[in-house]
């Protein structure tokens, strides 16, 4: 586990993005992702009868729709232990197989850090 406080500031700022998506919605994940300009995009995770996406994805979508041509990074707030193979291949569609993915529990801990790919 990584102290929040030894992490980039920029990554340390997408967690407690992520980590606020969360607590504010009261959904399972919260998301941020960073793209090569700096901008960040929020979400969580989406549970629709029609429509069920991770929170990670939705940061992903929500990118992507942006205009964010890659990816530097991206975190994931979650009770989960890894993020699943789906979201790092959706971050890695945008940011390639390099882009890290940081992990987090709901204190905002950082539990691991993967790459995408």
């Amino acid at each position: 586990m990584t102290d929040s406080s030894a992490l980039d500031p920029e990554d340390r700022k997408i967690v407690t993005l992520a980590r606020s998506a969360r607590a504010r919605n009261g959904v399972p994940e919260g998301a941020a992702v960073r793209d090569d300009t700096g901008r960040t995009y929020v979400a969580a995770t989406v549970a629709l009868p029609s429509l069920e996406l991770s929170a990670l994805r939705t940061a992903v979508a929500m990118a992507v729709a942006s205009g964010a041509k890659s990816l530097e990074a991206a975190a994931v707030v979650t009770e989960a232990w890894s993020a699943s193979e789906q979201d790092r291949a959706a971050v890695a569609d945008l940011g390639g197989p390099q882009t890290p993915v940081l992990v987090a529990g709901p204190d905002g801990t950082v539990r691991s850090t993967v790459t995408a790919g």
